[in-house]
């Protein structure tokens, strides 16, 4: 039995969450699942952050990637699921059978299939003299994969979990940790020699890491290469923000509480330890641990009294620094726009060298194929996402920032286009954000999309825990182990709930 805590005053709580991303609630509801007195405060009108969701003239619009991985009901790495069963509450998901069409430089056009075969066939016909090298490549990664798939994924700083799994799964653990120093660029340059195959994978990390094979940590790509086709691309149905809504829902059956429009602004300190909250209306909440699942930038730069950075922080920032945020554009289209056959999920690069340029690549969303109820009948989303940053989009009048704006929607476009004929002629609604529009409604740091090495680093040993090294503050999010993505922020959320609750005594 899970002993429950008892909050000392009708404002004090066990657990604070600062944030009600994906990360933030999967940590509140492991803990209230666990007994814990849980509140969120989130500075929006709805939950999910990144994985939220807005609506105009009879248009759900995701808020950012379509691109689910997570889901199923095999194995230990379907998070999502887990997350949502762990307070009794569901989703119904629609399978996706393709992950990527790519459109790529020099007529490179491939689509990376469910089928593990089929898309190693597939590639295999476009370089059919790195035969041996892909299929070595891809097997490593599920080398990788199988390793996490067997283990329950909790805290690695919880000394008692390790020992269990370590006993219980030897090679599995062993065999991660040969992994963890190594990137997946230079597993994938022992087997493939071919330049641009090379490029290929680059662009098979980029598109979810935001930086190249190099930069890329072995452990993440070995899950992310393996699991869509394991456990699959599955589209919740209703949107992607109905996960943060449903978790809502099972935290409260739960006992937790989360409050909107509740923008928090101090981290409170006593005696060097973090003991609550003050939120811009000036009310204050105090609580045995505070989890802030801001940014670790906006944690350690901005919630803090006196924005005092430990020593340890200001080394991390010295490995990894913000990546771009992104120009997004949503689309409401004619139907007709869109072929028989059309994929969910494209990316558009003409040019391997612009790859992780401002505005370079293309990545496309249309949700509606899979889910028709997100837009009017006969009409189909197209959400389109390139990067971008800040810099790009500072010291500009009202008027200039709104030419801007319309300017590059219009070049996004252009180039969509190529793909998608006739895709002008067929627009029925557009909404462009930028940066500015992503440090607005997500309060991230220069509308980040998370933190990306600033050089090659050692795969994950550099990657932040959820502890800090200030009492009774802990991070959670694509700051902390094991970075970007939905099912990876899910990962810190149970790592976290995990750390917290074995500190807590439940």
């Amino acid at each position: 039995m899970t002993r429950k805590l008892t909050a000392i005053a009708t404002n004090h709580y066990d657990v604070i969450i600062i944030g009600s991303g994906m990360g933030g609630l999967v940590t509140a509801t492991q803990l209230a699942a666990k007994g814990a007195k849980v509140l969120v405060l989130e500075k929006y009108l709805i939950p999910g952050g990144s994985a939220g969701y807005f609506e105009r003239e009879g248009y759900r619009f995701d808020v950012g990637a379509s691109m689910i991985f997570g889901f199923g009901n095999e194995g230990t790495t379907n998070l999502l699921t887990r997350a949502l069963d762990a307070v009794n509450v569901s989703i119904e998901t629609i399978p996706d059978p393709v992950q990527i069409h790519y459109h790529l430089p020099n007529n490179l056009e491939l689509k990376v299939h469910k089928n593990y075969d089929k898309f190693i066939d597939e590639l295999t016909k476009k370089f059919p003299h790195e035969q041996v090298g892909i299929r070595r490549f891809y097997d490593e990664c599920w080398k990788v994969f199988n390793c996490l798939n067997v283990m329950e994924l909790l805290s690695l700083e919880e000394p008692r979990y390790l020992m269990r799994v370590f006993f219980q799964h030897p090679l599995a653990c062993l065999g991660l940790v040969k992994y963890l120093p190594q990137n997946a660029g230079d597993i994938a340059r022992r087997y493939i020699n071919d330049p641009e195959l090379l490029k290929f994978i680059d662009m098979e990390c980029y598109c979810w890491s935001v930086v190249p094979a190099d930069k890329t940590p072995m452990i993440n790509a070995g899950m992310v290469f393996s699991d869509r086709h394991y456990g699959g691309i599955n589209y919740p149905k209703g949107g992607v923000g109905t996960i943060a809504e449903k978790l809502v829902e099972g935290l409260e059956q739960f006992g937790g509480e989360i409050q909107y429009k509740a923008r928090v602004t101090n981290i409170l300190m006593e005696k060097g330890k973090a003991v609550g909250v003050r939120l811009a209306d000036g009310k204050e909440y105090r609580a045995k641990r505070i989890v802030s699942n801001a940014t670790r930038w906006d944690t350690f730069e901005k919630l803090l009294p006196n924005n005092t950075i430990p020593k340890k922080e200001e080394k991390w920032q010295q490995r990894y620094e913000k990546s771009p945020s992104f120009l997004s554009l949503h689309l409401g289209v004619k139907s007709n726009v869109l072929p028989i056959g059309t994929e969910c999920h494209h990316i558009l690069l003409e040019q391997w060298e612009t790859m992780e340029d401002e505005q370079g690549t293309i990545f496309v969303s249309i949700p509606t194929l899979l889910d028709p109820s997100l837009a009017p009948k006969d009409h189909h989303i197209i959400h389109t996402f390139t990067p971008s940053y800040m810099k790009e989009w500072q010291g500009l009048s009202s008027q200039e920032y709104k030419h801007k704006k319309e300017e590059a929607a219009s070049h996004l476009i252009e180039r969509l286009e190529t793909i998608f004929p006739g895709l002008i002629k067929g627009l029925d609604y557009q909404e462009v954000g930028t940066p500015r529009t992503h440090r607005r409604f997500l309060g991230r740091d220069q509308g980040t999309y998370g933190p990306i090495p600033s050089r090659k680093l050692p795969g994950l040993l550099g990657m932040p825990f959820n502890r800090t090294v200030i009492p009774g503050l802990y991070c959670v999010g694509d700051s902390t182990f094991p970075g970007q993505g939905l099912n990876a922020v899910a990962f810190s959320g149970f790592a976290c709930g995990h750390r917290i609750a074995v500190d807590l005594g439940l």
